[in-house]
């Protein structure tokens, strides 16, 4: 039987096959920044995901997760908020999403202020209004959400993962609403 490009349901990798991958390719990924805005458009609200990390300890990540071989950036951005926020997250992802900024981590420490052991990642970065009712999911303990001041504030940015503190400073920089 012929393969073609079409070919891609059987396109993900054993847990092997994609270690070995990760050490020899770059990995396309998309960040999120789950937000809250009011009637007038203005940000009101940044929301953080509280995680069990693989160290035990506990940590605040952005939305994020790898794009998969034949889909497109909208449709991973879909599905990992669906993934981390819950069915009911309603995010309001543009027709042509433009992300406001690439994040690029690697997995030698001091590279770059991004940094990811297992991988050298580039993430497309996206801010997402979300009006739904979120319930995180996956390995998500909660949700929270914020004030651009208080995600901002010390005490979170060192809950922090990967120099993800950045790519939100980033994001509230973007929108004009850095503290």
């Amino acid at each position: 039987m012929s393969r073609t490009a079409l070919d891609y349901g059987d396109a993900w990798f054993e847990p092997d096959e994609f270690d070995e991958v990760r050490r020899r390719l770059p990995i396309a990924y998309v960040n999120a920044v789950p937000v809250r805005v009011g009637p007038d458009g203005q940000l009101e609200k940044v929301g953080l995901l509280l995680r069990s990390m693989d160290d035990g300890s506990l940590g605040r990540e952005l939305v994020s997760g790898r794009i998969r071989y034949h889909e497109t950036v909208r449709s991973a951005l879909l599905r990992h908020v669906e993934n981390d926020l819950g069915p009911m997250a309603l995010p309001q992802v543009p027709v042509s999403p433009q992300p406001f900024t690439v994040a690029e981590y690697f997995p030698t420490r001091g590279a770059t202020a991004l940094h990811d052991p297992r991988q050298h990642a580039i993430a497309l970065c996206y801010i997402l209004p979300v009006g739904g009712e979120c319930t995180p999911r996956q390995d998500a303990l909660s949700l929270d959400w914020l004030s651009p001041a208080e995600a901002m504030s010390d005490g979170i940015r060192e809950e922090m993962r990967h120099g993800q503190d950045r790519v939100l400073a980033q994001a509230l920089a973007h929108l004009g609403e850095l503290p």
